[in-house]
């Protein structure tokens, strides 16, 4: 079971959440790749970049936050944050 937390913060407030959950024999990435994708989609949101900071984070904890500079368009909260909540393979 691969499971992927979504969260929306504003002003240090949980706005909104998404819990993604697979069970597959995919690649962790395409799992994550996925997993945020659908989130985005859930949220009304596109798809952010992943900048280098994102890439180091998230490979160090399981876990990134995208602020506005991850995104083209204006956001109207300050950062989307994933993090992987469980993953067996």
């Amino acid at each position: 079971m691969f499971r992927l937390w979504a969260k929306q913060w504003k002003d240090n407030h949980l706005l909104s959440d998404y819990t993604y959950e697979r069970e597959t024999d995919d690649t962790r990435t395409h799992m994550i790749m996925d997993g945020l994708l659908k989130a985005c989609v859930e949220f009304d949101l596109e798809n952010p970049i992943w900048l280098n900071h994102n890439i180091k984070e998230f490979q160090r904890s399981g876990k990134t936050r995208f602020s506005k500079d991850s995104f083209i368009e204006d956001i109207m909260f300050d950062y989307l944050e994933i993090e992987v909540l469980e993953e067996d393979f």
